[in-house]
């Protein structure tokens, strides 16, 4: 880089930094606290989680000994930004080897080492040297041999200083950005909270008595409606089952359906646990208005291909997303697991805090769904596929899920039986229409809102990383001729190194 205050000068990063020590499991009694990768939080830059364990029993990559200062640079998929800080409380422990340890010698400030870490030219110099597919990593050495901009080492401290005060500034707006944002997941949940106990909708009622059936003959139509969808649904199997036959059995049996179960008051759960409803509305069971629930395809899928597969991390906040898709050409599993517009998902297994989450297919484009997903299969004659989508995303059918779900390692599940056997705030389909009607319209002006938040939230990034493009470019903080130039720093660095490679 040119361009430089003539009191810096241009290095490697390798230039300035101290060998760190390896440990020896020569003390199986010594309790530590072990720094992975895991440990970190890539959102703050800081580690916050550090495991601990006997030192005998800590991984082999348990290997180098920290101080308060160092700056932990990951090496493996360096985009994800795991870096951070070792702070006193951590000074003496262990980190992995799969961090790039960077310890300034004497005369280099450690933070001013840490900022320069997490800056973008950085960052994305190492992202562009990675090595490896499925695990991109880089070596230490490409880590030290990044330039570095080196000031004299009380301009570093000036810099510093300056940096940690404006980025202060900056962390103040963001924390009152992501208190905007829970605001916005608050009121979400507050909407479905009012939706799904009849109070969003108690005006709608209000002008439309005409509308309103007692709970029992709500119910009633329902089963009615239920076993009309069954004896229409036999009849198509039996037409598909007299042309297989003329076919000479050639492809797939076709397979009959089950008949519905019949609703039992005492299988919607609880009622002590469950709002009272207003008239108009009745508890039921999420199978009693479903053809039975049907998992996605567990055929592998590729980066190319035909038809994309909705995974369970395409379903966000109610809606597909459709960027990160795989694909498949495989034409028996397109036909049986199409999407169909108006299918409500259901992410059946994920971590202990995101199973349950639900999207509706929209028929945006073409589709299947994955193993991990079930199709909820409603009868539309008697829930709407926005309605079952919206209530499986609300606050008392999670708060159900918490209460029936499967715990794992790491994951949790809800099996299709359980997902049949949730209760269901049941109402006349016009009025399940308001409800989505009004939702809608709200959660619009909802992420209008969340919008300009993540928005701000991105300009805040992009303002810390020209604090840091400025500092390390000599404009953020003005020199003083009474500091001793970097390059005399830089030959006191080399020259200790040389007395210490020499000494036996």
């Amino acid at each position: 880089m040119t361009g430089l205050p003539p009191s810096w000068t241009l290095c490697q990063i390798g230039d300035v930094l101290q060998s760190v020590e390896k440990t020896e499991k020569h003390e199986p009694d010594r309790v530590i606290s072990y720094v992975d990768i895991s440990s970190i939080d890539n959102r703050t830059n800081r580690i916050v989680a550090p495991k601990r364990m006997n030192l005998a029993d800590a991984p082999s990559r348990a290997r180098q000994k920290i101080r308060a200062g160092d700056v932990l640079f990951a090496t493996v998929r360096p985009y994800l930004r795991n870096i951070a800080a070792v702070e006193q409380s951590l000074d003496g422990e262990i980190a992995s080897t799969g961090f790039a340890v960077i310890r300034g010698a004497e005369g280099v400030e450690p933070k001013y080492l840490f900022y320069k870490s997490i800056s973008h030219d950085f960052v994305s110099a190492l992202t562009g040297e990675q090595y490896g597919v499925s695990y991109p990593a880089v070596k230490e050495d490409q880590v030290k041999e990044q330039p570095l901009e080196l000031p004299p080492t009380g301009e570093q401290r000036r810099i510093v200083e300056r940096i940690d005060a404006l980025f202060d500034v900056i962390d103040r707006g963001v924390e009152s950005l992501r208190d905007a944002k829970r605001a916005v997941g608050l009121y979400r949940d507050s909407l479905l909270k009012s939706a799904f106990e009849g109070r969003l909708t108690a005006e709608w009622r209000a002008n439309n008595p005409d509308e309103l059936d007692c709970a029992d003959v709500l119910l009633e139509r329902i089963r009615a409606r239920r076993q009309h969808f069954y004896e229409a649904t036999l009849r198509d199997w039996k037409r598909s089952l007299g042309k297989w036959r003329e076919r000479g059995g050639a492809g797939k049996r076709p397979t009959k359906p089950k008949p519905p179960k019949q609703h039992s008051p005492d299988r919607v759960g609880p009622q002590s646990v469950l709002p009272d409803l207003p008239h108009g509305w009745a508890w039921s069971n999420l199978g009693d208005l479903s053809a039975g629930p049907q998992y996605g395809t567990a055929t592998k899928s590729s980066s190319h291909g035909e038809v994309p597969v909705v995974r369970m991390g395409n379903v966000q906040n109610g809606r597909i997303d459709w960027s990160d898709l795989v694909y498949t050409s495989d034409q028996d599993e397109i036909a049986r697991y199409a999407l169909r517009p108006g299918d409500v998902l259901f992410n059946r297994t994920n971590s202990p805090e995101l199973v349950g989450k639900t999207a509706i297919y929209r028929g945006e484009r073409p589709a299947l769904f994955a193993g991990y997903l079930v199709r909820v299969n409603q009868i539309d004659q008697i829930a709407s596929g926005p309605y079952v989508a919206h209530f499986l995303n609300s606050p008392l059918a999670r708060e159900h899920g918490k209460s029936v779900k499967t715990d794992g390692v790491n994951q949790s599940n809800i099996n299709g039986t359980k997902l049949q056997e949730y209760p269901f705030p049941c109402c006349s389909l016009t009025e399940q229409a308001e409800v989505v009607h009004i939702l809608d319209n709200r959660f619009e002006a909802a992420e209008v809102v969340e919008r300009e938040v993540d928005a701000n939230m991105a300009r805040a990034e992009a303002l810390r990383q020209a604090v840091l493009k400025q500092a390390f470019s000599g404009e953020l903080v003005p020199q003083d001729p009474a500091d001793e130039p970097a390059q005399a720093l830089l030959v006191r660095i080399r020259a200790s190194r040389d007395r210490t490679a020499a000494s036996p």
